[in-house]
């Protein structure tokens, strides 16, 4: 995947603005800045952090069942490891493992699928464990008739709001420049089809590539330059139990495969989380406002599989919500569409973004100083894809 100009010793930088100041969009604008590109950030927020990356809760897993995104995260994991070399921050990454558990021979063979993926690709780690095992690994948890479980000792939590403060404050460091309050309201493209003017609330400009990292946004932005990108804002829910005896940062992510609820532990409370649809209180999919029979039922779940929460409960001032940017794949779509041929897009991570974001960054400068991305094929997140019915295969479990 490459585009008409790329980044030479002797030529000009080129002049990229980036849409979004969230965790991708930081990542971004680090890695060019720091070779040398002249960047801008524009955000409609009052401060780094107000969108998606605030909101989300700090998973870092290789275990998945595609390649390319096993692939994203051991690129992301290595550059996570340096991210203090690199930037000055902290990711806060702390190797506390997953671990999936299967209840029927179906999930558990989905898992064996998988993880020959990520063996291929790197992941030598990720092994099958039994119930017994998993009990041992995980003595807090009812496993609920589980037959095996999958585990990754070097999947980890990490600190989405230093993540984007370290990759931030060091382009800005580097000679980047981030404005706020900024929306866009318009992507004027020239005959040639390419952008030439964005017209935003606080002015004019007129960048050589503009960069999409809009998060949930995406999509309208992206309709501005003619460009139908298959990306939608989906609520996800957050519930805060107090701290409770016994459950402490170190409990590893735990994910009950059979309905997706999962639970990690973050400055000593747990945090529960059962991915599935919500209403808003006022119908509109990015209304973060909290849909209260949720919590009920959440609860309910947390209960019953982790007995120690009976002796807690729920802080009904900590819970919130936020927006994921799912793809009809649950993967990235990296690149440049042809309808427009300098807006470079970075969208639908689909609850992955803060993970593979390190990655994304490093592709992009890549992509768009060098002509091509080199440090791993991104082929499979074309944005075409969709059209040349060449999407991912969606697991549910991975």
């Amino acid at each position: 995947m490459s585009i008409d100009r790329s980044f030479s010793p002797g030529a000009p930088a080129p002049d990229v603005l980036v849409v979004g100041a969230g965790v991708i969009g930081a990542s971004v604008a680090w890695h060019l800045a720091a070779r040398g590109a002249r960047v801008q950030v524009v955000d409609a927020g009052d401060a780094p952090g107000a969108g998606s990356t605030g909101r989300a809760t700090g998973g870092f897993r290789a275990q998945f069942s595609t390649a390319v995104n096993v692939r994203l995260s051991l690129l992301a994991r290595e550059k996570l490891r340096r991210f203090g070399e690199d930037t000055g921050g902290d990711p806060g990454m702390r190797p506390v493992g997953y671990l999936f558990l299967a209840h029927d021979a179906a999930a558990r063979d989905a898992f064996r699928a998988a993880r020959a993926v990520q063996h291929a690709c790197g992941l030598t780690e990720a092994v099958e464990l039994t119930p017994d095992e998993a009990a041992r690994l995980n003595p807090h948890v009812e496993l609920d008739g589980a037959v095996a479980a999958a585990w990754c000792p070097s999947d980890a939590t990490i600190r989405p709001l230093q993540i984007l403060a370290g990759y931030l404050d060091d382009a800005v460091r580097r000679g980047a420049r981030a404005r706020w309050r900024t929306r866009v309201t318009a992507l004027e493209r020239g005959v040639d089809g390419r952008i030439a003017r964005v017209r935003t609330s606080a002015g004019d400009l007129t960048p050589d590539v503009v960069v999409n990292a809009a998060g949930a946004w995406a999509a309208p932005l992206a309709a501005m330059a003619g460009v139908a990108l298959p990306v939608r804002p989906v609520r996800r829910q957050i519930a805060v139990a107090s701290p409770t005896p016994g459950l402490d940062d170190g409990f590893p992510m735990t994910i009950w495969t059979s309905d997706a609820f999962h639970l990690r532990v973050r400055d000593g409370r747990p945090l529960l989380n059962w991915p599935v649809d919500t209403p808003s209180p006022s119908g509109d999919p990015t209304d973060l406002g909290l849909h209260r029979p949720w919590l009920a039922d959440v609860w309910r779940k947390a209960t019953a599989r982790v007995p120690a929460l009976r002796a807690s409960g729920l802080d009904d001032a900590a819970h919130w919500a936020g927006l994921y940017e799912m793809s009809p794949d649950k993967t990235v779509l990296f690149g440049f569409d042809p309808a427009c041929a300098n807006l470079l897009l970075v969208n639908g991570s689909s609850g992955h973004g803060v993970m593979h974001a390190p990655a994304l960054g490093q592709l992009a400068a890549e992509l768009l100083l060098d002509g091509a991305a080199t440090s791993l094929d991104v082929t499979p997140l074309r944005p075409t894809r969709f059209r040349e019915d060449d999407a991912q295969p969606v697991s549910d479990l991975l």
